[in-house]
């Protein structure tokens, strides 16, 4: 879970550091390296944020991209980059689930390259109106679309089972049951609506120390960001989606912050590679001998070096991975084989 940076800076599950009114997103170089912006390609940056993926590409190359954001904030914020770029670059709202049919809207087809920058943006943290950070006291939010179920509804109304499944699979809380029990039984005196009041109730649970230098809410907010706006789910679904999209020899890069969605992305390059030895369990056994769609272009994920992540210490947990889309057809999504959490709510 991101949280307000230090003194340096802020930075986000998406990586910006915060440097006056500029966003430089973390591994910016190594995503540029493994990308190859070429001319007249066309590329997908499939988490706008502040833009600083996309005004990179933009620059490196005379080519088309195609941003998308759920956030209507982070579209409405890039009407500068827009007009700066009237011919080249396409903004767009939209999730990752809806990645193939925004880009045939807009007129990409085929395409040499899908970026994305995962988690939640400094812009979203930095607003505590949002509701994503337990830093400043605001209401208990979280939906990046600013569309249907919030935080609220989930920790106010789902029973305690759920809230713990929550809690355990989503923010890899151990004390997933009792902040579970804890936050039903206050509820039940008043319901749950700002982020101040989430926070005390899983700090009482834990004594309100930190844990592994991180404040004990951590977890807790972490788990619900991903539930409320189902992050996971659409990871994988943006996954496959750009493997439909990618023409062949196109590239795919994802920039990953927590452990949840790096073994998402890890796995499905890994199977699509044919780096599980031919056989995953999950699969079924029709699709065990399918043509591999994927080269694993970095068999070790990118991290940060010494100087970004003095610059920038929360980039430290970044990890990139990258892969080239062959000539074979795409896999279908099967997003329990990628390590989903399957949650019934």
């Amino acid at each position: 879970m991101a949280a307000r940076g230090t003194q340096g800076g802020l930075r986000s599950a998406r990586g910006e550091a915060t440097h006056g009114s500029r966003h430089t997103p973390v591994l910016l170089a190594s995503v540029l390296e493994h990308l190859q912006p070429k001319d007249g390609a066309a590329y997908i940056d499939g988490t706008f944020g502040a833009g600083g993926y996309t005004r990179a590409i933009l620059e490196a190359a005379n080519c088309r991209v195609l941003a998308i954001d759920r956030d209507p904030s982070a579209i409405a914020g890039g009407a500068d980059l827009t007009a700066a770029y009237p011919d080249r670059l396409v903004l767009r709202q939209g999730r990752f689930s809806e990645l193939q049919d925004i880009a045939t809207e807009a007129s990409f087809g085929e395409v040499d390259g899908v970026v994305f920058d995962l988690g939640v943006s400094s812009m979203q943290l930095d607003e505590p109106e949002r509701g994503f950070s337990f830093q400043s006291d605001g209401p208990l939010d979280m939906r990046m679309s600013r569309e249907g179920p919030s935080a609220a509804d989930l920790v106010n109304t789902l029973d305690e089972a759920e809230l713990a499944d929550i809690l355990f699979h989503f923010g890899e809380e151990r004390k997933s049951r009792a902040i579970a029990r804890a936050i039903v039984r206050a509820r039940k005196q008043k319901p749950l609506s700002r982020t101040f009041e989430l926070a005390q109730v899983v700090s009482q649970v834990l004594g309100g120390r930190k844990i592994e230098g991180r404040h004990p809410a951590t977890r807790t907010f972490q788990a619900l960001r991903i539930a409320v706006n189902d992050e996971l789910g659409e990871v994988a679904a943006g996954l496959a989606a750009a493997e439909r999209l990618l023409k062949p020899g196109g590239r795919l890069v994802v920039v990953t912050f927590h452990s949840l969605e790096d073994r998402i992305v890890k796995r499905f390059l890994a199977e699509r590679a044919g780096k599980t030895g031919g056989f995953s369990r999950h699969l079924p056994q029709a699709a065990q001998q399918r043509a591999e769609s994927f080269r694993i272009i970095n068999q070790r994920p990118v991290t940060p070096d010494q100087n970004e992540t003095a610059a920038n210490p929360r980039a430290r947990s970044a990890k990139l991975r990258a892969g080239e889309r062959t000539e074979a057809p795409s896999w279908p999504l099967d997003p329990s084989a990628l390590g989903v959490p399957q949650i019934a709510r």
